[in-house]
């Protein structure tokens, strides 16, 4: 699984003109799911995004998880997420999972996070042509990948 995420002061998504997620303070976590992923990613992933410390503090440092700060999440999905971009102009995708492995991980992920932070996680419509809008708070902006945990 490949996440980005954003640190936000307002986030959110619209399908055909109706707006189906919004949160003011929060993440927006936007979710890629491949072929090799399996409950172990979402475990480690729904752990980390959970906890990871990109809020400030009193101090104005970065020390804060979004459950100690009361933020909200959403998660969108995007199998963008792993585009192969190494050979020619065009993307390929190949590693993005179909639907039918994609889906059941993605609400499962979704299931797991809020389990772990005790609060209703929005989301997108998978699949949907969706419009996204954020205000990037900081910028803070964190690439987590399961298969390369750096």
């Amino acid at each position: 699984m490949r996440t980005v995420l954003q640190r936000v002061s307002k986030a959110s998504v619209t399908v055909d003109g109706e707006i189906v997620s919004s949160i003011g303070n929060g993440l927006l976590v936007l979710l890629g799911v491949e072929d090799a992923d399996a409950k172990e990613d979402i475990e480690w992933l729904t752990q980390k995004i959970a906890n990871l410390r990109i809020f400030n503090d009193g101090n104005g440092v970065m020390n804060r998880s979004v459950m100690d700060v009361g933020g909200d999440i959403i998660v969108v999905s995007q199998f963008t997420l792993h585009a192969q971009t190494k050979k020619g102009n065009r993307p390929s995708y190949i590693k993005a999972a179909k639907p039918d492995v994609a889906i059941p991980l993605y609400e499962e992920f979704v299931k797991v996070l809020e389990q772990k932070t005790g609060k209703k996680v929005g989301t997108g419509i998978f699949g949907a042509d969706m419009k996204v809008e954020l205000l990037n708070d900081g910028p803070v902006t964190i690439v987590i990948d399961t298969k390369n945990k750096e």
